[in-house]
């Protein structure tokens, strides 16, 4: 446990000790929240669907959990190059619970960057409709988070380039963000699109946070938990395989 405890602690103080990370990071769910929610604010509500903002922000805080835990992948390639990796790896412990350490790491600085787009989104113009609720939207905050840190650790298992590592996380990232209702709701959209997007690990995500943040569930928040729940621990099963194949 003192190793996971180590590594875990690790990721979440170089996360804080990179302020213009923090910051950087940021823009891009604030340019979402401001642009799409005043942009297209007017005419959802003229479809009748409400605040739009209140539609968006949950959707937002996914995307940014999403981003953040993705490319925390991208450090064990950094660790890889520079001989950090090497040095961990042959330590007299097991490659389970070094990625354990690292995954549970990069997913609480993702869950943190989510709290933060979520005090930010209050300041938008978003009104949670319970905020009792709030510490069952964490709880979807640390499955997605852990969800895609563990994908993203599996990803750059595999993978010695960090180019190669930044081009497939475009590739993947998008279509798993857009096709995943958080931009726009899955009721009355064509039958097709429905059906990729409850192929989307993340559309359960985006669904439980709307759900206990607005009350907007599509899915039902049962079947959000158990979704996510599920390919949590598959991803995190092959995540933990491919960990251990690594060579320095």
């Amino acid at each position: 446990m003192s190793t996971i405890y180590i590594l875990w602690l690790r990721q979440i103080k170089r996360y804080l000790r990179s302020r213009a990370r923090i910051i950087g990071s940021l823009g891009q769910p604030l340019l979402f929240l401001v642009a799409l929610g005043f942009g297209f604010g007017p005419i959802y509500q003229k479809a009748g669907g409400g605040n739009y903002i209140d539609f968006l922000a949950p959707g937002i805080i996914s995307m940014s959990i999403l981003f953040t835990a993705m490319f925390s992948g991208i450090e064990i390639i950094w660790d890889r190059q520079f001989g950090f990796l090497k040095e961990t790896l042959v330590a007299p412990v097991s490659r389970f619970k070094i990625m354990i350490g690292r995954t549970l790491g990069g997913a609480t600085v993702a869950i943190l960057q989510g709290v933060i787009v979520f005090v930010i989104s209050l300041f938008i113009g978003f009104h949670p409709n319970n905020l009792a609720l709030f510490p069952l939207s964490l709880v979807f905050m640390f499955l997605i988070a852990l969800l895609f840190t563990a994908f993203g650790t599996a990803i750059a298992s595999i993978l010695e380039d960090m180019q190669g590592f930044q081009l497939i996380m475009n590739f993947v990232l998008m279509p798993i963000f857009f096709l995943s209702g958080a931009l726009f709701p899955l009721q009355g959209m064509p039958k097709s699109l429905v059906m990729v997007a409850s192929l989307n690990p993340l559309s359960y995500g985006v669904d439980g946070l709307r759900g206990t943040l607005v009350n907007g569930s599509h899915f039902g928040l049962f079947t959000d938990f158990m979704v996510l729940g599920v390919v949590t621990l598959v991803i995190m099963i092959i995540g933990s395989y491919l960990f251990s194949k690594i060579q320095v």
